[in-house]
């Protein structure tokens, strides 16, 4: 099942504390700079994440149990 945790049409700011979701704001600039986490833009020093894209990958990490603890 896909969620939406953001909203799609939406160009989020690095800025945006509806991102503190994923991670803090350093966690998402190392994660850049390893490239790792959501699909991003660079404008400049400006960094946007597409809504879509944050869905997407939020979805993507999902752990799903596989055993009953």
């Amino acid at each position: 099942m896909q969620r939406e945790y953001f909203e799609p049409n939406r160009l989020y700011d690095d800025d945006d504390d509806q991102l503190d979701l994923i991670a803090p704001k350093s966690k998402r600039a190392q994660w850049r700079s390893k490239g790792f986490g959501p699909a991003f833009f660079r404008f400049g020093r400006r960094i946007k994440y597409d809504g879509t894209d944050l869905n997407e990958w939020a979805n993507s990490v999902r752990v799903k149990p596989t055993s009953p603890a």
